[in-house]
């Protein structure tokens, strides 16, 4: 009787152990539970990224405002009526070193 209980015991066992650690098993499912979560983050963050972008081109199409100051952030352009100023902030040199 105890050999039959320990057959059914291994038994059990045999058909456990590709459930649990198995190709397809529950340690695989929770990793690609966790991988799909991952993703669906990125791909929330992505789609954000792409409105914005697509919400600049639309601006771009539509109106000079958008041009105008794309051109000012991007290659520094000013208008005709306009004086650019620029400050260099002073450059700090070391103090001299005194010859002993």
């Amino acid at each position: 009787m105890r050999l039959l209980a320990l057959v059914l015991a291994v038994l059990a066992l045999a058909i456990q152990w590709p459930l649990w650690f198995g190709r397809g098993g529950w340690l695989q499912a929770r990793q690609l539970q966790i991988d799909l979560e991952r993703r669906q983050a990125t791909n929330a963050e992505l789609e954000v990224r792409n409105a914005a972008l697509a919400a600049e081109v639309q601006s771009l199409r539509e109106g000079r405002e958008a041009i105008e100051e794309q051109a000012r952030m991007q290659l520094n352009m000013i208008r005709a009526d306009e004086t650019f100023f620029q400050f260099v902030p002073a450059a700090t040199s070391p103090p001299p070193r005194s010859k002993p």
